[in-house]
């Protein structure tokens, strides 16, 4: 898998509405020695739009991995997740949880949702471009995804 993902693009679908984390996640994906699409949703029904190819999002190639934020206006995480993970052509890309909640209701619910992990986003710069650094090393080298359906 690292082989096929190290000549092949990875998409990664980014769904959060904070302008400054969205920026950071760029950034950090920038150094990657994958070749990352990221697209970028501002919030759930956007994700959802996205995912589902509706509209201008028709012919989009489906992503390797969404990092999902909780707390969004009109459609927030927890509602976009579980509309994902009730979706047979949606539930297999794994999404990561990735908020600045350290809520213990916040970590079970989306658990139960269908969340693959559940990470808190660090307020120091550094660190949270290590951990998106680490969620990409981990999810496209370690870890073995389905084969893509779209």
């Amino acid at each position: 898998m690292p082989n096929k993902l190290a000549r092949h693009e990875v998409h990664v679908l980014l769904v959060d509405d904070d302008p400054g984390d969205v920026r950071l996640t760029i950034e950090a994906l920038r150094e990657s020695k994958l070749n990352i699409e990221l697209s970028v949703a501002r919030d759930g029904f956007e994700a959802l739009a996205r995912l589902r190819q509706e509209g201008h999002f028709a012919g989009r190639p489906m992503p390797d991995l969404i990092l999902l934020d909780l707390n969004m206006p009109r459609k927030d995480g927890r509602e976009a997740l579980a509309e994902i993970k009730a979706d047979p052509e949606l539930r297999r890309i794994p999404v990561v949880i990735l908020t600045t909640s350290q809520s213990e209701q916040d970590i079970l619910a989306s658990y139960n949702l269908g969340a693959n992990c559940f990470i808190t986003k660090p307020v120091d710069l550094g660190q949270f471009v290590q951990v998106v650094q680490s969620i990409e090393e981990f999810w496209f080298t370690v870890v073995k995804l389905p084969p893509s359906s779209g």
